[in-house]
Parts: C-alpha cells; sequence; structure tokens
C-alpha cells in the first residue's frame, strides 16, 4: 500500500472545507490559481487565508463572487431562522436568495449572478455546459475526470429529489458559479496531492430544517440522502441544530473515496486543517490526514481483506439487436459521466445469434447512472453487477523530454521499487500534430525517451 489521504469528516463537511484542508495539507495554492483562471467563467475571486476554529489554525478556502452576487450561504438567521416576512426583499427578489443554503450548496444554489444575462447563463446549465466549462479548463486528465465525475453525483441525486431524467435537470444549482468553483478545486488539489486510495470517516449531519429556494426542507436535504444512499456513505448525528453536509461536499467525498477504512496501523505523514464558513458553535470543519500503512516498505502486494469494501463494480449485459452506432454512443456518454471502463466485445447468444457483451468498470455511487444510460441507450431488459477487489500499482504524473517536445507520461511504482515511465496517449497525438509526424513515430520517440529514463531523470 502507498499513499492513503483520510478525510474526517465527523463534524461536516462541505466543498469549501475539504479544499482548505487539501490545501493545508500541502496542494500547490499557486497551480489551483493557474487552473481556475483558466476556467471560461468570469465574476469571482479565490481567497486563501488562516482562520481559527476550536482553538485550531486551519485554511480558510472562500470564494467571493462579485458585486450583487451575495448569497445567503452563511445568514444564520435566514438559513435557520424564522421564515421571512412577505415583502422582504431577499425573500423573492434577490438571485442572492437562490444560494440560499451553502456556500458551495449544489443543492439549492441557483443564480450565481445578479445582472438579467449572467443570471440567464448561469441559471439555465445543463451537465454538458458544465462539462464544456470544466473540459476548456487547462486541468490534468484525472482532475478533469474527477470534477466531472463529481458533478455527474449531484446531477443524479438532483434527478431523483427532484423526479426527472438527468438531462432535463436545470442546473441552475449544480453550475451556480461557487459550485464549478469549488469542485474543480476539490478535484485539482486530490489530483495533485497523488495519492493512492483515499479513505473518509462517516459524516457528522446535524438536525433540525433549512431554508432554501424551494422551500423550508428537512436535514439531511434530499440530494444528501440521495448521495450517502447510492455512495453507501455513513451519517452520525451530531444531536445540533444545522446542516453540516452539503451536497457538495457529500459528493466530493463519494466521488473521491477508493477505500472503506484505514489501514490496521499507520504512520501520519501529514494533517491539514479547513474551515466552514458558518458560525456554528463549536466550528465546523474538515481534517485531511496523509498516512501509509505501518508494513508499507514490505515487498509483498497487500492482500485484501474478504470483509473489506469493494473498489469498483462491473455490470454486464448482452445484445443482439443493437447497432454498433448505438453502442458506440453508450460507450462515450459512459464515460462522460466517470465510469473507469466501459466497452464491448462481440460474442455468440443463445442459438447461435450474434451479439455484443458491454462490460462496465465504475465506482459504486455511479451504478444507478450507469444502469440508467446503458437501459436508455440499449435493448437490453437486465444488467448484472457484481462487487470487484483490484491490487493496483502506485501512479503518479510525470513529464519526458524528446526531439519532438515535452510528453507527459504515468509513471508506476513496481513492489520491488522499479519505476516505469508509459506516454499519455493525449499528450503523444497533441505532440504529433503539432510537429507534423505521424502518431506512430511520435509514440516510439516517446518510448525511448522513457526506456532512457533513471529514477531520477523523472521530472513530475
Amino acid at each position: 500500500m502507498g499513499k492513503m489521504l483520510y478525510l474526517d469528516c465527523s463534524l461536516g463537511v462541505s466543498g469549501d472545507m475539504v479544499v482548505g484542508s487539501l490545501l493545508d495539507l500541502g496542494a500547490s495554492e499557486e497551480g489551483l490559481r493557474r487552473a481556475l483562471s483558466s476556467l471560461p467563467v468570469e465574476g469571482f475571486e479565490v481567497k486563501v487565508g488562516r482562520r481559527r476554529v476550536s482553538s485550531l489554525d486551519a485554511c480558510d478556502f472562500d470564494v467571493v463572487l462579485g458585486e450583487g452576487n451575495e448569497t445567503h450561504d452563511h445568514d444564520m438567521a435566514y438559513l435557520f431562522g424564522a421564515a421571512p416576512a412577505e415583502g422582504e426583499p431577499h425573500a423573492h427578489d434577490h438571485a442572492a436568495h437562490d444560494h440560499a443554503s451553502h456556500h458551495d450548496h449544489a443543492a439549492h444554489d441557483h443564480a450565481s449572478h445578479h445582472d438579467h444575462a449572467r443570471r440567464h447563463d448561469h441559471g439555465h446549465r445543463n451537465l454538458a455546459d458544465v462539462q464544456a466549462i470544466i473540459e476548456a479548463a487547462e486541468l490534468t486528465d484525472a482532475a478533469r475526470s474527477m470534477a466531472i465525475k463529481i458533478f455527474s453525483i449531484v446531477a443524479a441525486a438532483e434527478s431523483k429529489a427532484h423526479g426527472v431524467p438527468v438531462e432535463e435537470v436545470h442546473f441552475h444549482e449544480v453550475g451556480a458559479l461557487d459550485s464549478i468553483v469549488d469542485i474543480v478545486s476539490a478535484a485539482f488539489c486530490l489530483d495533485d496531492l497523488s495519492v493512492d486510495d483515499v479513505a473518509v470517516s462517516s459524516l457528522g449531519e446535524g438536525e433540525g430544517t433549512v431554508r432554501s429556494a424551494h422551500g423550508v426542507l428537512p436535514i439531511p436535504v434530499p440530494a444528501v440522502t440521495h448521495i450517502a444512499r447510492d455512495a453507501g456513505l455513513v451519517l452520525t448525528p451530531l444531536h445540533r441544530r444545522g446542516e453540516f453536509v452539503t451536497p457538495t461536499g457529500a459528493a466530493i467525498v463519494a466521488a473521491a473515496r477508493t477505500a472503506d477504512s484505514l489501514p490496521p496501523g499507520f504512520r501520519i505523514l501529514r494533517s491539514g486543517l479547513g474551515s466552514g464558513k458558518r458560525a456554528y458553535d463549536p466550528p465546523s470543519f474538515v481534517r485531511a490526514l496523509l498516512v501509509e500503512a505501518a508494513g508499507a516498505e514490505d515487498d509483498a502486494l497487500p492482500s485484501v481483506a474478504p470483509t473489506c469494501a469493494p473498489d469498483l463494480w462491473k455490470l454486464e449485459c448482452e445484445v443482439d439487436d443493437c447497432t454498433g452506432e448505438a453502442l458506440g454512443r453508450l460507450i462515450e456518454r459512459l464515460y462522460e459521466v466517470g465510469v473507469r471502463e466501459a466497452h464491448f466485445l462481440p460474442v455468440y447468444m443463445k442459438k447461435n445469434r450474434p451479439g455484443h457483451k458491454i462490460e462496465i468498470l465504475c465506482d459504486e455511487g455511479l451504478v444507478p447512472v450507469a444502469e440508467r444510460l446503458v437501459f436508455e441507450d440499449t435493448t437490453t431488459i437486465g444488467i448484472r453487477r457484481c462487487p470487484l477487489w483490484r491490487t493496483a500499482l502506485s501512479r503518479e504524473p510525470g513529464v519526458v523530454t524528446t526531439p519532438l517536445g515535452d510528453v507527459r507520461v504515468k509513471i508506476v511504482t513496481l513492489p520491488t521499487g522499479e519505476r516505469r515511465a508509459y506516454p499519455e496517449h493525449e499528450s503523444v497525438s497533441a505532440v504529433a500534430r503539432e510537429r507534423d509526424v505521424s502518431y506512430q513515430r511520435a509514440w516510439r520517440i516517446a518510448i525511448c525517451a522513457c526506456a532512457r529514463l533513471g529514477q531520477d531523470g523523472l521530472k513530475c
């Protein structure tokens, strides 16, 4: 086992708290700012500072929207107090009312901007619009995939909460500017830390009700209940009045989680603390720990305990009356929502009928979404599912210098300590286009550059 990230959410979780804890743990603030500056959206500023929570020093990550975009995210009287009197400006008039829950509260965040043009732009995004924004940003493939996965989890929860298909959900909630920034920031930091696994504690949640643009909702709000159920997240009552788990926070930990628990014995390498914004007493925060198993130096590969949670889920079915075009479209949609692997292969079915077998590997939280897409885009009437456990080598991104230019590579570490570098397809393809050479030539040059590298020659 390599390095593991442990997110302690026993006092609640939200997007800004997760990002703050990861920055405090060592994720690059400079790199994050570069990534956010590449987003094709305007009207926000990111502030990173320090704050005292329960006498502890914590990182405070804050997305500040432009003038006129203020929200009620931290207005405790509005969120948890008596209903606003009829005619009060913020009850119906302001776009800020549509944010009415938490700074990163995707389930309740409606319009991000006060002016009509921006409010319309941000008020009616669908998942494809949000994905286009993320695709245009300067992110690694892993960070981009994680951001899309997080949005897809929230989208599935919103779809269930409102009783409409994912495609018909208007992402004035998920598409809010501050939610986009929070989720992209979390995805960048998770990728930047280059951990092998992520474990998550139970999520401490409050009780009572919270006011939103949908009305007064019980805590946990519907989107959180769907995310927790689909991802198998555990909620622990704090017996305190308030909303301590936001949909965006729940979606981030659901998307990031790859392990069910900490190893039996571990060493703590670093720790980080991310503060919340609401005036709870005592304050809410997320603690992040970077740990390694006590026996991480052993050469033997770790064994999988039969009682541990599965790493992935496998979905499969066979069809004999679907065109290749329909199956190709299904594969595209599956990758768009964040599955790990998806493919189809020829098989012979009953009575020797030629057909195709569809196989999908995904995280538990994406099983309902993937199954829905298969039912929508194919003629199957049943899907098999089974849990899978895997042994994965430690991996990290790197760069090799070639005569054609720099090429991104994936570096894996074997149990013996040997490191191997493999060129990334997208990077090789880009170099081939830029230098007007064949893909095969660019690939072979990149492979030769990888072979010449020693352990100290890798630039990460």
